[in-house]
């Protein structure tokens, strides 16, 4: 059996102990070889590939990023993609493909197993934690870590001025980020995708904070929107799955906050530093195990699956099942924390 294996979309931490796992178990175990795809789907169509052996993933378990590189590479709108990717995959004695990644890249692998038999297995990934059939993906563990530090860091300097601190998280869809971060990090307001915000109410729950002498946090995921508005877009340009470059609801929130309150506000965008970086241990632990259970489903040929956390077991789920709805924050446990506001 010869594999392949890419990463595509975001980087994430934890990619690389998910290829550690796969190559580790499937040469050790089943005698397989291994193929690195570049670049996310951008391998596969190109064919552009890079050796993928026990040495080659030494040592990466605790890097960020993905050995493999990673796109938006969409081979299902490229001049005749599909044709590619299969010619590509057959030329290089490909048995099967492992795709790790979220919504665009695992909705590519469901299509090109369902409606054009190429034999795929998925591997959930992105820090946005949106993936539904799965409790938890990795890489969210590591970006909620990094943004509570940077929260309490911004606790200190928001106080010695008394003013605003607007923090701008990643969560295009789904406020998980936000909410975790927010909630772990004593954030005075969170504003999430899934509940549009009330610019009054934001600005009672600022004044309200500096009434008892201590200067306001507050957290925003980039798709938050107010209730009479959009979402703040950076520009106007679309990636190959459609997706808008969303960035700037922090700064715009922030100028308002200081027109309508005329407290001083400041903003810090966090933004790739999120994905950046050493993965946690939680995430090593899921991503190992994501891996192990991966080869495990090659090798029993459970293709157009994905592998999936519930409770602390690893399942299968069908991949187009996985990505057929985004797993968003529900109202009740929004409103659940809403205690700590103002």
């Amino acid at each position: 059996m010869r594999v392949g294996v890419l990463t595509g979309g975001g980087d994430c931490p934890g990619l690389n102990a998910v290829i550690r796992a796969v190559v580790r178990k499937g040469v050790q175990e089943y005698s397989y070889e291994f193929v690195g795809y570049r670049d996310g789907w951008r391998g596969p169509l190109e064919g552009d590939t890079i050796p993928l052996d026990i040495p080659a993933v030494r040592g990466i378990l605790p890097r960020g990023g993905t050995i493999l590189g990673s796109s938006r590479t969409n081979p299902l709108t490229a001049d005749d993609g599909i044709r590619r990717v299969k010619d590509n995959l057959a030329k290089a004695e490909v048995d099967a493909l492992i795709a790790i990644g979220g919504e665009d890249t695992l909705g590519v692998a469901a299509r090109l197993h369902d409606e054009y038999g190429v034999r795929c297995v998925g591997v959930p990934k992105t820090i946005d934690n949106d993936l539904s059939a799965t409790d938890y993906t990795f890489g969210f563990d590591t970006a909620v870590s990094i943004a509570t530090e940077a929260i309490d860091r911004l606790h200190t300097t928001a106080e010695s001025h008394m003013r605003v601190l607007v923090v701008e998280v990643m969560g295009r869809h789904a406020g998980w980020i936000a909410l975790h971060s927010g909630l772990a990090g004593g954030a005075n307001v969170i504003l999430i995708p899934e509940q549009r915000f009330d610019l009054d109410q934001v600005c009672a729950w600022v004044t309200s904070r500096f009434k008892a002498t201590y200067a306001p946090i507050v957290v925003v995921a980039e798709g938050a929107m107010p209730q009479d508005g959009d979402a703040v877009l950076k520009d106007g340009s679309l990636d190959s799955f459609g997706h808008v470059r969303l960035s700037g609801v922090g700064e715009w929130l922030a100028k308002e906050i200081e027109r309508r309150t005329g407290k001083e506000a400041r903003t810090t965008v966090l933004g790739h530093v999120q994905r950046g970086g050493t993965p946690t241990a939680f995430d090593r632990w899921l991503a190992t195990r994501f891996g192990l259970h991966a080869i495990d489903a090659v090798r029993e040929g459970a293709f157009g699956m994905m592998v999936s956390l519930q409770g602390t077991d690893i399942v299968r789920v069908p991949i187009a099942e996985a990505t057929a709805r985004l797993k968003t924050v529900d109202p009740s446990l929004y409103d659940e924390v809403g205690v700590f506001f103002g």
